[in-house]
């Protein structure tokens, strides 16, 4: 049994055929139907709209047998139907082909983070065993200094110093996995992240008022970039929260501000429920917004 697309261009491709003759004597009917013959004959938007351009042939169709006094409204309708037909298949085609991206970055994404645990889990590995040969050498280190004090002294300070050296490797891990995200959401937006710092209370990254519209709590064109930039960063480290504070001048209070980030987040697919923001008083040129992301 086909299906409904199926029928409907079944019907519009006789609703075509049929306005052949009437065609000839108007030539704004000919121009109609050679736009909607068009779109047919586009094999990548042949079966889209099906609906939209059957109604627009309907339109058509009744524009051209219109008596002289329906003419021009039926000629408007006309002319609106078709546009809209040409609109709704290109609009599908671009949905579809949004979708076939969205999927090929999954499955790009997935094998990505595929690869990227398994370089995690043997550098995991080879630091569990060098940590256990160094603790091991401590011990005996250790054992061996228990004579005296001086000795003990010294064992004492090379473990200090082989756990800040396991502390600074494991940093440095984590940072360059943290700069691998930073690449690969700069690579999925197609935009720039802010400048960040690490603090006691995350990774702070800052924006600026150019952030911002003018005496607006509306977003620029750089501010929506940013936050397309973060929303990736958030998205290619799933485990992390971010907390928006918002810094405000005379016009535009910080709560806003940062409620306009949380919601361009969120509007990018992050989940509400790790987003927080609050106000936090009055800014500058430099600082409007501080985005704490806490791993």
């Amino acid at each position: 049994m086909r299906g409904r697309p199926q029928i409907l261009a079944g019907l519009l491709g006789l609703a075509l055929a049929t306005q052949t003759a009437l065609a000839a004597e108007n030539p704004v009917v000919v121009q109609l139907n050679q736009r909607l013959a068009a779109l047919q004959a586009d094999p990548d938007l042949a079966d889209l709209a099906a609906y939209e351009k059957l109604q627009a042939q309907h339109a058509v169709t009744a524009f051209s047998k219109a008596r002289r006094s329906q003419r021009e409204t039926a000629q408007y309708v006309a002319e609106r139907r078709v546009q809209i037909a040409e609109i709704a298949a290109r609009a599908q085609a671009a949905r579809r082909e949004a979708d076939r991206l969205d999927r090929t970055r999954s499955e790009l994404l997935v094998e990505a983070s595929r690869r990227e645990a398994e370089r995690a889990r043997r550098e995991a590995e080879r630091l569990r065993v060098q940590a256990q040969i160094q603790a091991e050498e401590t011990e005996r280190l250790r054992l061996a200094a228990e004579a005296e004090a001086l000795a003990r002294q010294e064992a004492e300070t090379t473990l200090d110093t082989v756990a800040g050296q396991q502390a600074n490797r494991l940093s440095a891990a984590r940072q360059r996995e943290l700069k691998l995200a930073r690449e690969e959401a700069e690579l999925v937006s197609g935009a720039k992240l802010p400048a960040s710092k690490f603090e006691a209370r995350g990774e702070v990254f800052t924006l600026g008022a150019d952030a911002f519209a003018s005496d607006s709590a509306k977003l620029s064109a750089s501010g929506a970039s940013r936050a397309s930039a973060l929303a990736a960063y958030l998205q290619a480290n799933p485990k992390a929260r971010a907390r928006i504070e918002g810094y405000g001048d005379k016009q535009t209070p910080g709560q806003r501000r940062a409620d306009a980030l949380r919601d361009a987040l969120t509007a990018a697919g992050i989940a509400k429920s790790r987003l927080q923001s609050s106000g936090k008083g009055a800014g500058s040129k430099a600082r409007a917004l501080d985005v704490i992301v806490t791993h």
